[in-house]
């Protein structure tokens, strides 16, 4: 018998076979957490269970990069807008830029930061940001997060329509989220180290208010532990890993409450870190080494960073030099000798060129402390000479390695991967899972040996590269060394080697 609705059969055979397509082309929502501070070799079965056992079910990408200065404020915009200091302009986590204020900006601070961006006609960020194209798309981002007000404001600082950001630290937004988020949550912990309130509070805030009301497809979430623990006690110490189980914990925690909504097939977790961790104890100390030698008068020093502003080139080379001559002195950087060119202007020096950091806002000379593999106490390698207990911001292995785990319905299983990885690729990869195109700023790469339909792991082809610049130095010579990676049109820096000797060598061509 024939039907009497030919017409109506074929719309619903139409559909029928349009389903699958447009199942697919509703995007899952992604996480991505970043454990500010994590190191890798913190990541074990008895440390790390939770984090561990997810990174076994999923992939886990052993090349992972950090963004250089490996510092927080560096790393967060960069998670943002996938890109890197040369392109966003956040040079340090304390920055300089005498057209919003007169004093350094410490980048912790989110009201510091929104003074400066209104200063600078909404430019503070000089590269679009994942929120934004987002926003666009009409998707929802939010943010929560248990570290700095700063840190979070940067994942997100243009946020639009459908855009939240709740904090621990007492930043929320749009305003009108606070009454209630503090009616869920409780008022804003203190602060306290380890975080354990404050984490929670974090993952309270995604799973009551983010999943239950606000239902967003991209979230960040940022987790204060291990940092703030390790630079008062130290890499290894009996705090310090309790800070590790107890944010392993949350994540245990997050994990099983997806799995009993139903939601673990729903969403695309990404775990990572800002940067990694140095055991301190050197006597880094730049003002007190130019002061004793002469150098100081018209030098502005913020950080790591040198500005000169008196005595020209000619003064720049001069401390240049005396920063060469200085054991607990590594890398050096200076402006390009040539445009394009990986040779610092200054004998000796690499270009600012050469770690993507060339910038109107860069300072003069950007210096590095010496680090070495020796362990701590408790048996961590990696050592800077930086002051202080541990900490990070250094061009060391030990800070610029990291991990990126990941796992959920888009990605890879039991895998892992050695192919070069960085956070620059987060915003880019998520932009591919949202279906969205990239912002033309964006330098990292898809992330597409991850993806559960994207290419094998050895697959990958990996290009090392390696930079040297060598000059004499007093009665001897200062040998550097810049190792990276490349990955189609993706560079990451591995990290740099400094070298010191007795005999002058003739220059590296």
């Amino acid at each position: 018998m024939s039907d009497p609705h030919p017409l109506r059969m074929a719309l619903v055979a139409l559909a029928l076979l349009a389903l699958p397509f447009a199942t697919a082309a509703t995007p899952h929502s992604s996480l991505v957490i970043v454990l500010d501070g994590l190191r890798p070799d913190y990541i074990t079965p008895a440390l790390m269970p939770h984090l561990h056992a997810l990174g076994e079910s999923g992939i886990v990408a052993e090349a992972h990069h950090a963004v250089f200065p490996t510092v927080t404020r560096v790393n967060s915009p960069s998670i943002a807008t996938g890109a890197y200091p040369a392109a966003h302009g956040l040079m340090q986590n304390t920055i300089l830029i005498p057209e919003a204020s007169a004093d350094p900006i410490d980048t912790a601070d989110a009201e510091a930061l929104r003074a400066a961006d209104a200063a600078l006609g909404g430019r503070l960020l000089t590269a679009p940001t994942i929120g934004e194209l987002l926003a666009r798309a009409g998707r929802k981002v939010l943010v929560t997060s248990s570290g700095s007000t700063g840190s979070a404001f940067l994942l997100n600082p243009r946020p639009g329509d459908g855009s939240s950001l709740l904090n621990s630290r007492g930043l929320v937004w749009p305003p009108a989220l606070r009454s209630g988020a503090e009616a869920r949550l409780g008022p804003p912990p203190a602060v306290a180290y380890p975080s354990s309130a404050g984490n929670r509070w974090a993952v309270d805030a995604y799973l009551e208010i983010g999943l239950k009301e606000l239902r967003p497809d991209v979230t960040f979430m940022w987790l204060t532990d291990p940092d703030g623990t390790a630079h008062k006690h130290g890499i290894g110490a009996p705090e310090t890993l309790e800070g590790l189980r107890q944010v392993d914990a949350e994540i245990g925690r997050l994990l099983a409450t997806l799995e009993r909504r139903g939601l673990r097939e729903q969403v695309n977790i990404f775990v990572t870190a800002d940067h990694g961790f140095s055991t301190h104890g050197g006597p880094f100390n730049l003002r007190a080494l130019l002061t004793a030698r002469g150098l100081a008068a018209g030098v502005r020093i913020v950080g790591n960073q040198i500005y000169v502003g008196t005595g020209g080139d000619e003064k720049i080379r001069r401390i240049v030099e005396l920063l060469q001559a200085t054991e607990w002195v590594g890398a050096i950087f200076t402006r390009a000798a040539a445009p394009g060119s990986h040779e610092g202007f200054a004998a000796g020096t690499l270009s600012f060129e050469a770690i993507h950091y060339r910038h109107p806002r860069a300072a003069d000379i950007l210096v590095d402390p010496n680090w070495s593999d020796a362990p701590n106490a408790h048996g961590y390698p990696g050592r800077t000479m930086s002051g202080g207990v541990a900490g990070h911001g250094s061009s060391s292995p030990y800070d610029i390695g990291i991990r990126l785990i990941a796992a959920g319905p888009d990605l890879k299983r039991a895998t892992r991967s050695q192919v070069p990885t960085g956070n620059i690729d987060l915003a880019v990869t998520l932009c591919r899972l949202q279906g969205i195109p990239a912002a033309p700023t964006m330098q990292g790469r898809v992330l597409a040996e991850l993806l559960r339909d994207g290419s094998a792991v050895d697959a990958v082809k990996v290009e090392r590269i390696v930079l040297r610049t060598t000059v004499a130095s007093g009665s001897g010579h200062y040998e550097l060394e810049l190792h990276k990676a490349r990955v189609g049109a993706t560079e990451y820096i591995d990290f740099t080697r400094t070298r010191r000797s007795d005999s002058p060598q003739p220059p590296a061509r």
